[in-house]
């Protein structure tokens, strides 16, 4: 949500006309991975659906993707961190052992220093509940851009581009990241009492975000035009009640996330460790976790560009997480048992060719 203003920037006016079709691809797509987990009462979680459509190879291959897949946000997450922290308290310096520390990097250090107790948890239930601010983050925010709008800046039309092609692979990248969930919508499934509601789920959720990113992507470009940041926060004024409100319930929601999101890695880390279920093999979980928040700390602070890395999870992960591994294990389950109607391999076709029209897109744009 903070970086749709941007993506509307990049790509112009008409892009919005692609952010409504990626939208429905995903929502499309997401369909075709509950009827993936229909096909047999074993599968449970993303990697079971490619070890179903693929064997062994399919379940390593998905895997993999999503694991660097969460790395990456895990990063994200920390570089956000230090940007709207330093919106709040700009030239914090600190020095330690004569080492004088400043910026973001700092700020960085700092968020890290108070998420890394949350990754020691056992039991993460009750991180789940805190992260349920995001939900009142994204109306903050919302609420800020007309703030600013209507005190502030005003709404201009800065922003003339009817379609930029330069910018467009960045635009399709960042649509990619707001609809890209699918790596949790077995578990989401799978927990629910009353599974046949979740293509309603689907629909409606797909929806109330689709409006919500559209509001605040026009809001955005309206006021900011050409001079948005890869974070919209970064374009309000510092000093605004509104600016803190929408900074604070940003930064919370990522404190709260942080360790929802590296959790799967770890696990996976201390399963080929073989780590046992006792106080030595506590100690290696955190451990663990411990160098998985390190490592994704030096990351931040050297990867600082947060839109490009958006734009990189959401070009070469996303979609293959959201689109293309649905796609080819629909065809791949059903179109042995005959299953698969001609309306859907025509659908299926469709968006592959849509998908790699983008990629094309993206490689002949970046010739130039």
């Amino acid at each position: 949500m903070l970086s749709v203003p941007y993506a509307l920037s990049q790509g112009g006016w008409l892009s919005l006309a692609l952010f409504v079709l990626v939208g429905a691809v995903c929502y499309y797509t997401g369909k075709l991975i509950v009827r993936c987990m229909q096909a047999d009462d074993s599968v449970r979680t993303y990697p079971d659906i490619g070890q179903l459509a693929f064997g062994a190879h399919g379940r390593r291959a998905i895997g993999l993707v999503m694991y660097v897949e969460l790395y990456l946000v895990a990063i994200s997450f920390l570089i956000l961190e230090g940007d709207n922290l330093d919106k709040l308290f700009p030239g914090t310096v600190v020095e330690l052992l004569g080492y004088r520390m400043h910026g973001k990097q700092l700020l960085v250090l700092v968020a890290a220093a108070v998420i890394l107790p949350t990754t020691w948890l056992k039991n993460l239930s009750m991180l789940a509940y805190v992260s349920a601010v995001g939900l009142i983050a994204s109306a903050a925010l919302t609420a800020s851009l007309v703030w600013a709008g209507v005190a502030e800046k005003g709404f201009h039309v800065k922003g003339s581009d009817l379609l930029n092609l330069s910018g467009l692979p960045t635009s399709l990248s960042l649509y990619f990241v707001c609809f890209a969930g699918h790596g949790v919508f077995p578990t989401v499934y799978s927990s629910m009492r009353k599974k046949r509601h979740f293509p309603k789920v689907l629909l409606i959720s797909s929806v109330l975000c689709s409006l919500n990113y559209a509001l605040a992507a026009i809001l955005g470009y309206l006021i900011y035009g050409d001079d948005v940041q890869a974070q919209v926060t970064l374009n309000l004024p510092s000093g605004r009640l509104y600016t803190r409100i929408a900074i604070l319930t940003t930064l919370i929601t990522q404190l709260a996330k942080y360790a929802l999101v590296i959790q799967p890695i770890t696990a996976a880390i201390d399963k080929n460790l073989s780590v046992a279920a006792t106080e030595t093999g506590q100690l290696t979980r955190m451990l663990t976790s411990t160098a998985v928040v390190v490592s994704t700390v030096v990351l931040a602070c050297t990867v600082t560009f947060f839109g490009y890395l958006m734009s990189f999870i959401g070009s070469s992960l996303n979609i293959t997480v959201s689109v293309l591994f649905p796609c080819l294990s629909y065809l791949k389950i059903y179109k042995a048992r005959g299953g698969v109607r001609h309306v859907e391999v025509a659908a299926i076709v469709g968006i592959l060719a849509v998908v790699g029209t983008y990629t094309s897109l993206n490689h002949i744009i970046g010739t130039f």
